[in-house]
């Protein structure tokens, strides 16, 4: 069976990305995908993690996270989908790194699951945003003890996922910016349910119709609804050029509300988290799906 794991990360859409699978249950079932939504990583899956470091993990450990695999009879592929897979919010910095027991999660999971596929799926996110509204998320003291503790400016996604490709080589990982999610949402989704390049979706453009006024929504549906249709590409460049010109500014753009985080950090970020991407696109094991 292939197993696959929706990761999130946090603030990228986890739960979006259920409700389209949800929306699309007709084709997942004809294709024998299942899908798992948080509650189950809730009662099966943190309480083995959160046994991590501390001894061997047990053999009844092991054996309740095979329990929860539906029957290969009716099911060829399962998608578990939580965006604390990697980590939860209160350990996602620390040890200097993004979520830094994303590996050792990872490996035991290959552990657990020795004679299926795993692959997991993680959107990444600008560091410049994402570390400011995860740390606005935390209690204060959390907040507090994180930002005395750790040099945020080396904080990276190339460690989280070297991390894996270490300690669990066999894993497949497929990689998106969420700033691009909403021209490759359609794609994403296929991609988590292994369904056919042009299998019709029912929300494909929902996400970016969402975010576009009036007239760019307009212009974007007569785009979709265009006969013949279009290449792929010819279609997401144009409507890549409507995002630019017709997004409603305060669903594309977000307040950093952190105190010293200013837009020279939010900059140097932006220039380091392009670097990542880039590198990350040459590393063995890792797709990372573009517009």
């Amino acid at each position: 069976m292939q197993v696959a794991i929706h990761a999130g990360a946090a603030f990228t859409e986890a739960d979006r990305l259920l409700r389209s699978l949800q929306k699309n249950i007709k084709v997942l079932t004809q294709g024998k995908v299942g899908y798992v939504g948080p509650r189950r990583y809730r009662q099966v899956f943190r309480p083995v993690f959160e046994g991590l470091g501390k001894g061997p993990v047990e053999v009844e450990a092991y054996q309740r996270l095979k329990s929860i695999l539906p029957s290969p009879e009716t099911t060829r592929r399962v998608v578990f989908s939580s965006d604390s897979f990697a980590g939860d919010p209160a350990i996602t910095l620390q040890e200097g790194q993004l979520y830094p027991l994303a590996g050792r999660r990872m490996e035991l999971l290959e552990q657990a699951f020795p004679d299926h596929q795993i692959e997991l799926f993680l959107a990444l996110r600008n560091p410049g945003s994402f570390i400011p509204k995860l740390l606005v998320s935390l209690p204060e003291a959390s907040r507090e003890g994180i930002i005395r503790g750790t040099d945020l400016s080396c904080l990276s996604w190339i460690g989280m996922i070297e991390d894996i490709r270490d300690l669990a080589p066999n894993v497949q990982i497929t990689l998106w910016c969420y700033e691009d999610t909403p021209l490759i949402w359609g794609d994403l989704i296929r991609a988590v349910g292994d369904l056919d390049e042009d299998t019709a979706l029912s929300d494909e453009h929902e996400l970016l119709l969402s975010l576009l006024d009036d007239t760019g929504r307009a212009a974007a549906q007569a785009l979709i609804e265009q006969e013949p249709a279009q290449e792929k590409s010819v279609l997401r460049s144009k409507l890549a050029r409507i995002l630019e010109d017709h997004a409603q500014q305060d669903k594309v753009e977000e307040d950093v509300d952190l105190p010293g985080w200013t837009s020279e950090i939010v900059d140097a970020f932006s220039e380091l988290y392009e670097q990542d991407v880039a590198k990350l696109e040459t590393m063995p094991g890792v797709r990372v799906l573009k517009p």
